[in-house]
């Protein structure tokens, strides 16, 4: 018997989701409960904090959830609940300039996405919720230069992979502290296995499988008060990566290949449906059973335009059984897709249509092919770019045959620190480069990290390319001007106990028109 097609699994898949109809279900359950608006809650309702995303120049998504016992299920009744929001010029919330009411309902386990509209451009803001004789903490957002305008400066960070066991987030209270417009995580927001006993702390739970499971962990992530603090900071950008499903997916194949694609495709959409419950995103980003688009373009006035780019949902899967390997036949298939078909198209035309000066492509697997076996013998990693050798050279091809100004690649996954200058081809060093990748540690994952490692030079000598590598936590804050691109990488030295102090390990600047990192 033939296997099915994979358009056949995602639908059987939605079926069984419980969400089929493209959300007339969820809609029609919503407005059949009544609607509390005084609710008598025992317990304080916003302890996951508040959280915005999405901006432009006229407006930003503002996200809570209401869950007054956030790792049991939330611990809200089974009823709609109506919250006021509010937007102001002032902290305080009494220079009111947006205002509103919505309902949060039981089937998106009370979270809230407030689409807010009618703001001005370029302008800070403060926001929160109410319910009942409770108030949320008190989030700052903010909009979006003018598409035509070009603003003298940008900074933001960008961070990933925060495994809550193996490390507090300190980098994050660190980043809370800095003078941020905004905030790019590039996945791996929490981890999926089971909880583990003599860890920095415990996972709540079993492995994740079912809805519950992932609402809990997420709900347990955000409880850390440091990750709340940078999530009240300013608007973030947000993608997943692999953990937020499960290790090394690619569409719907598990690594496990007893795992049949329509249940890992099941799983695939409970895991959607909490990661879209916790995060600030949009109406476009409400799953579709296990379907649900990420990818988007953000512009900074004429100075910056982030591709937000999804690795995960669409790839094909792994070839030479993943790992770290010499290149297999698979390798070179011109089939072989990181970004599927739609999301590819999708990003030349954004990439064509940009005006801005610097392309900055927010995503989350090492674009640079590394050799990460001393000597002849060559390994390279299967789930990153190298795996995908012909796509990795159609996008850099079309990068530079376009001449799309000044293209950077920021990523993470990897927990260690690089900069990377690209090349269509590693195998010609001498070749230009055609855009920078600034690849960010993680926060926490992997736990203290390590300040150096004898094995660098001779990796470096093998990979003329890399720029810098370094294997501490924390994230990478970015200063960009119309002249230069300056990424700082910041680190922390311990994640295992407590104030852990900041420390910028080394800093690189890319010049306009000129592709390839400087040492500052």
């Amino acid at each position: 018997m033939s296997r099915p097609s994979l358009l056949a699994l995602h639908r059987r898949a939605f079926v069984l989701s419980g969400l089929a109809l493209a959300g007339l279900p969820w809609r029609a359950q919503a407005s059949s409960l009544v609607v509390k608006r005084h609710p008598a809650l025992r317990d304080y309702p916003f302890t996951l904090g508040v959280a915005s995303g999405d901006p432009s120049p006229s407006g930003v998504v503002l996200w809570t959830r209401l869950a007054p016992d956030p790792l049991n299920g939330g611990g809200m009744p089974e009823e709609n609940i109506e919250v006021r929001w509010v937007v102001a010029h002032d902290e305080g919330l009494k220079d009111i300039v947006k205002e509103g009411r919505a309902i949060a309902t039981p089937l998106f386990a009370h979270s809230l996405h407030i689409e807010v509209e009618g703001l001005e451009p370029d302008r800070w803001y403060w926001y929160g919720f109410f319910v009942g004789e409770d108030a949320s903490p008190v989030g700052r957002t903010r909009t979006m230069p003018g598409r035509n305008v070009m603003p003298a400066k940008l900074d933001y960070a960008f961070a990933s992979c925060q495994h809550f066991e193996t490390g507090l987030f300190t980098a994050y209270e660190h980043m809370a502290k800095e003078q941020l417009d905004l905030i790019a995580h590039l996945g791996d927001y929490i981890y999926e296995g089971k909880g583990r006993e003599k860890q920095v702390r415990e996972h709540v739970g079993p492995k994740l499988m079912t809805l519950d499971d992932y609402r809990n962990r997420h709900a347990q992530y955000k409880t850390d008060m440091y990750l709340q603090a940078a999530h009240a900071h300013c608007p973030w950008l947000v993608a997943w990566d692999d953990h937020e499903f499960e290790n090394n997916c690619a569409n719907d194949r598990s690594q496990y290949p007893e795992i049949e694609p329509v249940d890992f495709l099941r799983q695939r959409a409970q895991a959607y449906r909490a990661y879209y419950e916790h995060m600030p995103v949009g109406p476009m980003s409400i799953p579709q059973g296990p379907s649900m688009r990420l990818y988007k373009a953000v512009s900074f006035g004429r100075l910056a335009q982030f591709s937000v780019l999804d690795t995960r949902q669409y790839r094909t899967d792994q070839p030479c059984d993943d790992g770290n390997k010499a290149p297999c036949d698979a390798v070179f298939d011109p089939n072989a897709t990181m970004l599927g078909a739609e999301q590819e198209h999708w990003l030349n035309n954004a990439l064509l249509q940009s005006p801005a000066r610097w392309n900055v492509l927010t995503q989350q697997v090492m674009m640079g092919r590394v050799d990460r076996k001393i000597g002849p013998e060559v390994g390279y990693s299967m789930d990153q770019w190298g795996g995908y050798d012909v796509a990795r050279k159609r996008l850099l091809s079309f990068i530079r045959d376009q001449k799309i100004a000044n293209p950077i690649v920021i990523t993470g996954d990897i927990h260690s620190n690089w900069v990377n200058d690209l090349k269509i081809d590693f195998d010609r060093p001498e070749d230009p480069t055609v855009a920078t990748e600034f690849v960010g540690t993680s926060i926490s994952s992997g736990g203290n990290g390590v300040k150096e490692r004898p094995e660098v030079t001779q990796m470096q000598a093998e990979n003329p390319f890399v720029k810098f590598f370094n294997a501490q936590r924390g994230y990478v804050r970015c200063s960009l001007t119309p002249e230069n691109y300056r990424a700082d990488y910041q680190v922390v030295e311990y994640v295992d106990k407590p104030g852990a102090p900041l420390e910028t390990r080394a800093s690189f600047v890319v010049e306009n028109g000129q592709p390839g990192a400087k040492p500052v």
